[in-house]
């Protein structure tokens, strides 16, 4: 069972990211501030429900929450700054676009770069422990896979609709078959068997 808050005292914002190990597509960020007695039978890790379930969730968590928001970090930027620093900068840009200023940030993971004066809390697993970070990774997942099935349209040799970028055999074997893209991360190594 998900805990509902880590301070019942604070304005608690939960933030996750979907699409880090990913060799295409940009890597996204949600933060999420729920209301204290929201719960959902359904909501979890985005890694530990069907696609069918978070996209059920979604609407669910954007009209419930008191406030939310998902931003993105380009490829490029990824490139720039690595991945490390690009989830920070993602989680940063959606902490920045929410319409009510958390008190206190959850976040999934053990890194975090602080985010203004906005005290943090690292917590390892944390989309599995806390119902705010879950409403985060089903937000970012949720967006970024929408990104990677519109990019699919316009790339189909490189199987996105089912591997949304991530290192399948088959998207590797696409990249040493079709070279990549402009959506592909320069500096992620593509190893083919």
């Amino acid at each position: 069972m998900l805990l509902p808050y880590l301070d019942k005292k604070e304005i608690e914002a939960g933030c996750d990211e979907a699409g880090r190990g990913c060799l295409a597509g940009p890597v996204y960020a949600a933060a999420v501030i729920l209301p204290l007695g929201f719960y959902h039978p359904l909501l979890n890790d985005s890694k530990q429900i069907s696609k069918k379930k978070r996209d059920l969730l979604r609407p669910i968590i954007e009209e419930s929450a008191i406030a939310w928001a998902v931003a993105a970090v380009s490829p490029k930027e990824i490139d720039r700054i690595n991945i490390l620093n690009a989830s920070f900068l993602a989680m940063h840009r959606a902490i920045k676009k929410l319409s009510t200023l958390p008190s206190s940030l959850l976040i999934d993971g053990n890194r975090f770069k602080a985010y203004k004066n906005i005290p943090h809390h690292c917590i390892i697993k944390g989309d599995g422990k806390y119902a705010a970070i879950a409403a985060a990774s089903v937000l970012a997942k949720t967006h970024r896979d929408a990104k990677m099935e519109r990019l699919a349209k316009q790339f189909p040799n490189y199987a996105w609709i089912t591997n949304k970028g991530y290192p399948t055999e088959e998207h590797r074997q696409a990249i040493k078959l079709h070279g990549s893209t402009k959506h592909h991360r320069k500096t992620f190594r593509v190893e083919v068997k």
